[in-house]
C-alpha cells in the first residue's frame, strides 16, 4: 500500500508579468502553504550588486541554496510554493531539478504549474505599476525577446498543470489550480 505524501512542493513557472506571484499568494491561502517567490531569492542580490556580476551570481546562489536547505529541514507536513520564470535551457532545467529533488527528499508530491497568457496581455501586465519597485522586469523588448527565443520549461514532476491565464483573475486561477491539485 502506498501512502499519500504529507505535503506538496508546488513550482509555478511563467513568463515575467503573467501573474505568478499574485496567483501564488491566493494559491498559498487555498493550500495552507508557505510561499517563496523568485524575487524573495533574487532581490537580496539585486539590491547589492549589478545583475550578471560574479558577486550577484554568488549571492543569488547562496540565498537560493539556504532557502532550499531550510525548506528541506522544515516540518514534513508543511507545503511550499515557489515561483520562477524558467525556460527550456540547461541552466534552468538544473534549477527546476533542485525543486524535484527537494520534493523527493521531503517525500512530498511535486506539482509543476505552467502559467501562460497571450503576448498582448503579458505586455499589458508587464507595465503595471509597482513592478519596477519590486525589481521585476518591465522592459517589453526583453520579454518579447525571451518569448521569441525560448519556451517555458515543463519539467518532470508528479503532476503537471498548464493554465492559460489571459482572461483569468488571480483568485480564479488559484482556485482552478487548487482544484486540479486536489484531483491529483
Amino acid at each position: 500500500m502506498t501512502t499519500a505524501p504529507a505535503s506538496l512542493i508546488v513550482h509555478i513557472n511563467g513568463w515575467p508579468g503573467t501573474g505568478k506571484l499574485t496567483i501564488a499568494r491566493h494559491l498559498a491561502e487555498h493550500l495552507g502553504a508557505r510561499l517563496a517567490d523568485n524575487h524573495t531569492l533574487i532581490n537580496p542580490a539585486e539590491a547589492l550588486f549589478a545583475r550578471g556580476t560574479p558577486l550577484y551570481r554568488s549571492l543569488r546562489a547562496t540565498v537560493r541554496t539556504a532557502v532550499l536547505d531550510h525548506v528541506h529541514r522544515a516540518d514534513a507536513a508543511q507545503s511550499f510554493l515557489f515561483t520562477d520564470a524558467l525556460s527550456d535551457d540547461e541552466f534552468d532545467s538544473r534549477s527546476f531539478d533542485d525543486y524535484a529533488t527537494l520534493a523527493a527528499d521531503r517525500s512530498a508530491r511535486f506539482v509543476a504549474v505552467v502559467l501562460d497568457c497571450s503576448m498582448e496581455e503579458n505586455l499589458k501586465r508587464l507595465m503595471r505599476a509597482g513592478r519596477s519597485k519590486a525589481h521585476k522586469l518591465t522592459d517589453p523588448q526583453v520579454l518579447m525577446d525571451l518569448r521569441s527565443r525560448h519556451v517555458l520549461l515543463k519539467g518532470k514532476c508528479d503532476q503537471l498543470i498548464e493554465l492559460d491565464v489571459t482572461s483569468l483573475g488571480a483568485d480564479e486561477a488559484a482556485s482552478e489550480i487548487a482544484a486540479r491539485i486536489s484531483q491529483g
